[in-house]
């Protein structure tokens, strides 16, 4: 019987990862705090968020305008921000919809920014001048608009289905939860070439869905960020023009987060965890829980970690089509990886040795992993000695510490029922 319910938890991953999410119930949503052992943003203090607001802290908000209000109103005090159906990004101060073409600088357009910095003429060197000025001066004024700041002890849930469309929430204080929303398309209108980025050059964009800057104490869950549908760009100089960055990164100096029963699918670039190879303000930081997520037709990054230790445990990942995945686990500089009882379900052509990937790190802590590749039965896989086995140089086993904050520890084999019914907004 159990592996009979097993395979028709794996049969669920055929169908759509984007269902419309339930109402809350039950308690007030805007009043749940952390558990006291739920992963790092449980340390020191823990994470509550705005639940101790004031009756006049607390919002309820449907477009724009009313989000930056509330978030910006009593600076200081704590406040809980229900959010209820769409609220779009791309607008102006009256919430009217705004386009790139609204956004861009009287100096930019893109036939003329693709004419200037053509390598074959402009050369591999990074665009500068009037145009790539004009360029950034038009990226400033949509961020002006798209990127909104949330302080300490607040408190943002979603009302039933509720969505973040073209909004980049860039979390910088402490002691903060997000939960039960859908974040989409936080899109860049201006990506800049970078003819250094890799052997052709790359397209790089501006925003995240939710950015983590130099935040402590957050709790991530029950969420969904995707591209929002938007996935088809042109190329131009023979690469993808990319609107998108991450969806979740959790960058300088961050430390005590915890991401949980989220649902992240249908982009690249993930989650980046530490945003520099450099020793600067991420040593002893960047201490993260990542646990009950969905990874499903994501690229890369989830998480690619620098210096932070950082717990991966009880996440599903899947994956379809193998042309556009490169790796799921980042091992980066001074990263201190604890990753258990994670479950993989992948096509027969993506080799388990590639489920990590090197980028100056030089330890891994990888046990109780399952895998379905094809139409095999799961079985376990040893991450480390499938990447040793593949790759020079070796990483070796031991980083250093133990995760002691944990609510549950689910073995791999459950992760799929788990994840699938209790992962994302509503559930």
């Amino acid at each position: 019987m159990r592996w009979k319910a097993f395979a028709g938890c794996l049969a669920l991953l055929a169908l759509t990862l984007t269902a419309a999410p339930a109402s809350a119930h039950g308690r007030d949503p805007g009043r749940v705090v952390l558990g006291p052992r739920d992963g790092w943003a449980a340390a020191t203090t823990g994470t509550t968020g705005g639940a101790a607001a004031a009756r006049a802290d607390v919002h309820t908000v449907t477009k724009r305008s009313e989000l930056a209000a509330a978030l910006a109103a009593h600076p200081g005090a704590p406040k809980i921000i229900y959010v209820r159906g769409t609220i779009e990004g791309n607008v102006d101060a009256r919430d009217r919809p705004m386009s790139c073409a609204d956004f861009a600088d009287p100096g930019y357009s893109l036939p003329a920014y693709l004419a200037a910095y053509d390598p074959a003429t402009w050369g591999k060197v990074e665009p500068s001048g009037p145009l790539e000025e004009a360029r950034a001066r038009s990226q400033a004024n949509q961020a002006a608009q798209v990127v909104l700041d949330v302080g300490p002890d607040t408190t943002i849930v979603g009302l039933g289905a509720a969505t973040l469309h073209g909004l980049t929430l860039r979390v910088t204080g402490d002691n903060v939860i997000l939960r039960n929303l859908v974040f989409a398309d936080a899109h860049d209108c201006f990506p800049q070439w970078d003819p250094l980025d890799g052997a052709d050059g790359n397209w790089n964009s501006e925003y995240d869905n939710l950015d983590l800057v130099g935040a402590t104490h957050v709790w991530v869950d029950h969420n969904e960020f995707s591209d929002g549908g938007n996935t088809s760009q042109p190329k131009y100089f023979g690469r993808k023009y990319e609107v998108h960055d991450g969806l979740l990164d959790i960058v300088n100096g961050s430390d005590l987060v915890t991401v949980s029963y989220n649902r992240l699918h249908d982009h690249d670039k993930t989650m980046l965890i530490g945003n520099t190879d450099k020793p600067t303000y991420d040593v002893g930081k960047l201490r993260v829980s990542v646990h009950h997520n969905l990874f499903s037709e994501i690229g890369q990054r989830a998480p690619r970690v620098r210096y932070g230790q950082v717990h991966v445990y009880d996440n599903l990942y899947a994956v379809r089509d193998p042309a556009a995945y490169t790796y799921s686990i980042g091992v980066g500089v001074e990263s201190r990886i604890y990753a258990e009882n994670n479950f993989f379900r992948l096509p027969a052509a993506v080799p388990l040795g590639a489920l990590v990937e090197y980028w100056k790190g030089t330890v891994l802590h990888a046990t109780g992993t399952l895998a379905v590749t094809g139409s095999s039965w799961p079985r376990p896989v040893d991450l480390l000695a499938e990447y040793n086995a593949a790759n020079d140089p070796d990483l070796g086993p031991d980083v250093g510490w133990t995760p002691v904050l944990v609510d549950r520890l689910d073995p791999a084999w459950e992760v799929p029922a788990r994840v699938l019914s209790g992962a994302g907004p509503g559930r």
